[in-house]
């Protein structure tokens, strides 16, 4: 078994906002000049973010071939998150104190979380995407042309159903088969902020000219199919496509009634026409950072757009990528939903461990994990054992383990887990990236050379589209989950058996569940056997290209903790934000 290298404390640091706001910034246009765009190919909002032009990436897919692609992925981490996008942002950092051509392909942070329980998503420490404050909070305003879509298309389909419903009520029309039933309405509202008292509600009460009573409910933007629709269009006329066939109801005679019916497409491209540009951004240490988009991947499909990950591509060696939560949610999604539009998997997949999240799923409590406990560390090793083989044995991807150094882990414990690590085979490097940047990274990132050399793989993904939906579900349930089976609740079946009526059995499945466990139960930690995936509800998403599959107590919808976010962020006299992190 190899030794530990000798390790040196890691440094004191002061809080992200205050490295960020001391960080010199490198203009934009500096910034795109290392992929190689010319100030007219980029859309400066300020100084230092841009949009890119579409028109790049057009280009640049007949004129240049492909990076190496690189996947960064985690264990089932503790509820603070383990550092998968401080992880991401070193490596990328350390390719560049390599010399290595590389470039960053991130999702867009959600208000929501920004302001709940885990706080930004722009890294942290040494390795951030700047200008933080910016990323985090309004940005580009993607986000909120994402929201603006969505409601837009609520209120004409409410407003198409008002007007349909009043005319049979005044005997001017009559009621048709092909009509949307005012109870099957589909289509929901979506707000950028955690809201749980929004989940359900009743709409359209008051006077009658005010709209028509029915039951509806908010999601959280990032959760909405406006948004993976945007992450996966490809291209202006791909998004069309897209919106167009999005399902916003179905008729009483269960006909799905899309978007494209309702002649508003238009309108939705309009306001989606700058989110469909790609934002350029750049790290503490002037990589340049391609952020676009941002699907939750306990719900949606987690991972940045494809024209993003595409430009990248096509502009570095070596472009490090991202997909959310634990390798069973964002980085089975990357593989069987959004590779498939790619046409390739990624070189290495990285696989995020820590000390702290494996001895969680040891049992050690959240107040505890500071303290050594190598016997619960090795038992929870289990819960990282299991994301390893999927990547490596399910997907055929090779692995490297990061070990995302903490400053209370000691060597014996870092020290045992690398003899785990070995024991299974794996590729591993230290990660130190929130403490020392893209220095802390350069282990990492010769690991990663090593393991990707070959290239990006050809497509393994675990199920093939040509099996029924309920197939695939299985099949994720029993190879990812571990499950012994599947269990489908009554309104589960008569979702299933309306898609499949209306051909949605060839698409792939996007599978909402708990992020806290491998499970669909987030109270079950390690690597849980002796249950049963159950499977609450089914929603076809057309536009997308793909089904919802809800499990458990999953809500769209998340909830704000007892002490949130928003309660420490604010200004300081000098009108600097401090308190976000």
């Amino acid at each position: 078994m190899a030794q530990l290298p000798p390790l040196s404390p890691l440094p004191d640091l002061p809080p992200d906002a205050a490295i960020a706001q001391a960080t010199e910034l490198a203009h934009i246009n500096v910034i795109g000049e290392q992929l190689g765009f010319d100030a007219d190919e980029l859309e400066p909002y300020g100084r230092h973010k841009a949009k890119v032009s579409l028109d790049v990436l057009e280009q640049r897919r007949k004129q240049r071939p492909q990076g190496k692609l690189v996947l960064v992925t985690a264990m089932t981490a503790t509820r603070f998150g383990d550092g998968k996008t401080v992880t991401s942002i070193s490596l990328a950092q350390g390719f560049g104190k390599l010399g290595v051509s590389h470039c960053l392909a991130l999702r867009e942070p959600s208000l929501g979380p920004t302001f709940g329980i885990k706080g930004g998503a722009a890294g942290g420490g040494r390795s951030q995407v700047l200008p933080m404050e910016d990323i985090n909070m309004h940005f580009t305003g993607d986000l909120h042309a994402v929201t603006s879509a969505n409601n837009l298309l609520a209120a004409v389909v409410d407003n198409h159903v008002h007007h349909q419903e009043r005319a049979i009520r005044r005997g001017k029309a009559e009621a048709k088969p092909g009509d949307l039933a005012p109870e099957r309405i589909a289509w929901r509202r979506v707000l950028d902020v955690c809201d749980r008292q929004l989940r359900h509600c009743q709409i359209g009460l008051g006077k009658k000219s005010d709209g028509f009573p029915h039951a509806s409910g908010f999601d959280i933007t990032a959760a909405s199919e406006v948004m993976a629709v945007l992450a996966l269009a490809k291209d202006r006329a791909d998004l069309k496509a897209r919106l167009e066939r999005m399902v916003v109801g179905w008729t009483r005679e269960g006909r799905p009634v899309r978007a494209g019916e309702l002649d508003c497409i238009g309108a939705l491209e309009v306001l989606l026409y700058d989110a469909l540009a790609p934002n350029l951004v750049q790290t503490i240490e002037r990589t340049p950072a391609l952020i676009h988009c941002g699907p939750f991947a306990n719900i949606a499909h987690g991972c940045n757009s494809v024209v993003a990950t595409e430009l990248a591509l096509h502009s570095a060696d070596w472009v490090v990528t991202e997909a959310g939560f634990a390798a069973d949610l964002g980085a089975e999604k990357f593989l069987d939903i959004k590779c498939r539009q790619l046409g390739t998997f990624p070189a290495v997949a990285v696989l995020v461990v820590t000390c702290r999240a494996l001895k969680l799923h040891g049992g050690v409590a959240l107040d505890q994990l500071g303290e050594q406990n190598i016997e619960a560390l090795t038992q929870g090793f289990a819960n990282a054992r299991t994301h390893l083989s999927n990547l490596r044995d399910v997907y055929g991807v090779p692995v490297v383990v990061a070990i995302n150094r903490f400053g209370f882990d000691t060597n014996d414990e870092l020290q045992a887990l690398v003899d785990l690590i070995e024991a299974e085979g794996a590729r591993w490097a230290i990660s130190e990236g929130f403490g020392r940047g893209g220095e802390g990274g350069t282990a990492l990132a010769e690991a990663v050379m090593a393991a990707g050399a070959e290239g990006n793989r050809p497509l393994e993904p675990c199920y093939e589209l040509g099996v029924t939906l309920r197939e695939k579900v299985q099949t994720l349930a029993q190879r990812i989950y571990r499950a012994d089976g599947v269990d489908w609740s009554e309104e589960a079946e008569a979702d299933l058996a309306q898609i499949v009526a209306c051909g949605g059995d060839e698409l792939p499945i996007c599978v909402a569940k708990t992020q806290h466990s491998l499970s669909d139960n987030p109270e079950l930690r390690g690597a849980p056997t002796g249950w049963r995936l159950r499977v609450a509800g089914l929603k076809l998403s057309a536009g997308a290209g793909f089904v919802v599959v809800r499990t458990g107590d999953l809500m769209l919808m998340p909830g704000m903790p007892k002490k949130s976010a928003a309660q420490s962020i604010g200004l300081d006299a000098a009108g600097n934000i401090v308190g976000l992190s």
